[in-house]
């Protein structure tokens, strides 16, 4: 791997989390130590005749609101989505040892990549029942701001005072992934010094309705909700919803390390591409050829061989297609069973959160790198056997343990045939 300058590299030096399994960076930090999942019984999803009734949902608490968001911010910031993005950032930027900018002050090389969904989803669902009641009137002057894609980024680049790229990407599950690897570019150009890059996504009743329709969701386990969400098992029954957000500061290393910001890890690259809904790819499938594409595209530019990869963060949603990207990560990498890199699937704990899976799955993959250790998969016996053909059962660990980890990768597929993956390297000061 070759040595990069400094002001090429990119350092992450903050992190944020508002996740079902915990909600800001030592809760969710514990969560994953303990292998302890965020999956809940949600009653009004079974009052409405849902088929799955359980999913996943951050709990805010009015002190964490109170330490983030004025009152007057907390009547404007109103949609959960859009909630859970803006004080992921938030926490991210705090974590970094970074201040927002003062009332007469602009943070002109600092900018926003927050990734979304139907992050407003809740009070689109709700302005619509206004709408169609004929009191248009009663809709209210926070609807809009709400329920805009880019409310997340507006909001939370308008908070810390921003002035560089302020945008939002939506690639549905591969949102996360991309908006990380997209801020990451921006600064590698020397357009930035800094960037919060993320991604979010609602757990409304509005949001989740269209996925319980297609019949893709887990309906059998409403009566056990923890033991819902089943990567990589044979008994896996479709995917868990949830909602989250995820955050990183990205920053050029030169100057986290002039201003000595701790830092956790590195980005060393990563790659996007489309299956282009062909060779069996559609909008809902992905193209296989394609997955395989952006694995051995993000090891090229991150300048890595397939050996030096310890741990894969898996996309892993708990369909039929987990055995089909268990295949690719074997082809690509080229490793026998009892070498496999280790397998992570965070969907285990939290559920799939959508457009916010890459960030959340981010986030786990850099604490796990930084810390040094490995977080149990839930809920995966007994494994696939198309699975046991791929790895040693070894290689995805069911509880907790320390382990000296060096390069990750996470990889994220989206609706749409959109693939996105991300490779991380622990920080060491050499």
């Amino acid at each position: 791997m070759e040595n990069r300058e400094d002001d090429n590299r990119i350092a992450i030096t903050g992190l944020g989390v508002v996740s079902p399994n915990g909600v800001g960076n030592e809760h969710f930090l514990a969560a994953l130590r303990e292998g302890r999942s965020g999956i809940r019984k949600i009653e009004l999803l079974e009052k409405l005749g849902f088929r799955c009734t359980v999913g996943g949902q951050p709990e805010l608490t009015d002190e964490t609101l109170a330490q983030y968001l004025s009152p007057l911010e907390q009547k404007r910031i109103v949609a959960d989505g859009v909630r859970f993005g803006v004080l992921s950032g938030l926490m991210a930027w705090e974590d970094a040892g970074l201040k927002r900018a003062t009332k007469e002050e602009v943070y002109w090389n600092s900018g926003v990549m927050m990734g979304a969904g139907m992050s407003g989803g809740d009070v689109f669902g709700a302005g619509v029942s206004i709408v169609n009641q004929g009191r248009v009137k009663r809709l209210g002057s926070v609807t809009c701001p709400n329920t805009m894609s880019s409310s997340a980024s507006a909001f939370l680049g308008g908070l810390i005072g921003c002035g560089n790229q302020v945008s939002t990407n939506a690639s549905a599950c591969a949102s996360g992934t991309e908006a990380i690897l997209l801020g990451a570019e921006r600064i590698r150009r020397g357009l930035a010094d800094r960037m919060v890059c993320g991604a979010c996504d609602s757990g409304s009743e509005y949001v989740r309705a269209g996925f319980d329709a297609m019949r893709v969701l887990n309906s059998r386990s409403n009566d056990a909700p923890q033991e819902a969400s089943r990567p990589l098992s044979a008994r896996a029954a479709g995917f868990v919803p949830s909602a989250a957000g995820g955050a990183l500061v990205l920053e050029r290393l030169s100057a986290a390390k002039a201003r000595g910001a701790r830092i956790y890890a590195e980005i060393l690259g990563g790659a996007v591409n489309s299956g282009g809904q062909r060779m069996g790819g559609s909008m809902t499938a992905p193209n296989r050829e394609a997955i395989r594409l952006v694995l051995r595209s993000a090891l090229r530019h991150a300048q890595c061989t397939a050996n030096s990869v310890d741990v894969i963060s898996g996309h892993l949603t708990a369909t039929r297609f987990d055995p089909y990207e268990i295949e690719a990560w074997a082809d690509v990498l080229g490793c026998r069973p009892e070498s496999f890199p280790y397998v992570q699937a965070l969907k285990s704990l939290t559920g799939h959160a959508l457009s916010a899976s890459g960030a959340l799955e981010a986030v786990a993959l850099t604490m796990q790198l930084h810390h040094g250790f490995l977080h149990p998969n839930l809920n995966i016996d007994p494994l696939h056997a198309d699975v046991v053909r791929r790895i040693a059962e070894d290689r995805i660990p069911k509880t907790y343990g320390k382990q000296p980890l060096s390069i990750g990768m996470s990889a994220s597929f989206g609706f749409g045939d959109v693939n996105a993956c991300l490779v991380i390297k622990k920080y060491t000061n050499e």
